[in-house]
């Protein structure tokens, strides 16, 4: 897989190459929460086959990277405050640059929220009741609270502080700002009822991280371009043409929901 480039002599964002240098295992992962089967027919946009498209419009049933697919953007858990911060905070994370498209543009808020909608966020098959004991670093996530109910706090949260230190809502900040206040939460500089600042920081990371690069079945990677970035196929059906090859072979991506449609 291509990794992103800079240009000579253009200086990186150091939250993108932070960024770089953890992701690569999200590549090619599950980076979703087991959530496929009820979010196909909320996600994926419904064409009807046998259609003739108007002049000048793209086949709504060619492949994916054809079209400008059209995910679920209707907020199904945050308000609009709490949306607005986390593409900003997303968008900090995974910034745009001149070798593509930002966490903004690629939809990450959007997964993040539908995610939160799910069981998934609810930690649905997860053991939840107590008694709630201290863990070891080792252990992973251990405290009481659903995944919805931290990330909700959290950005609620980043509000807030921005609030207090800025006087300005985090979207409204400027992006050094914005990165001070992400440090402070990320450093345990501020502090949150119930949870460190940090824990909720380090899991809006991953989900950033995720929506980057998950499916775009799932509301994320709009139009595949987290992918594109990478060269990654996506859910090719087969690779029986190709695997023999010597040479990188590049190939448009495929979403899950483009085999739902050929199918």
């Amino acid at each position: 897989m291509a990794n992103k480039q800079d240009p000579p002599g253009q200086p990186r964002d150091e939250s993108r190459r932070q960024f770089l240098k953890y992701s690569g295992t999200a590549i090619g992962g599950v980076v979703v929460g087991g959530v496929i089967g009820g979010l196909i027919g909320a996600n994926a946009k419904q064409t009807k086959t046998g259609e003739t498209p108007p002049a000048g419009q793209t086949d709504p049933n060619k492949p994916a990277q054809t079209a400008d697919r059209d995910y679920n953007q209707a907020l199904m858990y945050f308000n609009q405050d709490q949306f607005l911060t986390a593409e900003a905070a997303a968008e900090r994370i995974y910034p745009k640059d001149e070798s593509g498209p930002g966490a903004k543009e690629l939809g990450v808020a959007f997964f993040i929220d539908h995610q939160m909608a799910s069981s998934y966020g609810l930690n649905g098959r997860e053991y939840m009741s107590p008694p709630f004991y201290k863990s070891e670093a080792t252990q992973g996530y251990q405290l009481s609270f659903k995944r919805r109910e931290l990330i909700a706090l959290g950005l609620d949260a980043l509000s807030l502080y921005s609030n207090d230190k800025y006087q300005k809502g985090f979207p409204d900040l400027a992006p050094e700002e914005q990165d001070k206040v992400l440090g402070d939460f990320e450093s345990d500089a501020v502090h949150l009822k119930g949870v460190p600042a940090s824990t909720f920081f380090n899991y809006f990371l991953n989900l950033t991280i995720e929506g980057v690069y998950a499916d775009p079945l799932y509301g994320g990677n709009k139009n595949m371009g987290g992918w594109r970035m990478r060269s990654f196929p996506g859910n090719q059906m087969s690779y029986i043409n190709d695997i023999e090859k010597d040479e990188f072979v590049k190939m448009e991506p495929l979403s899950l929901s483009d085999h739902l449609e050929m199918g």
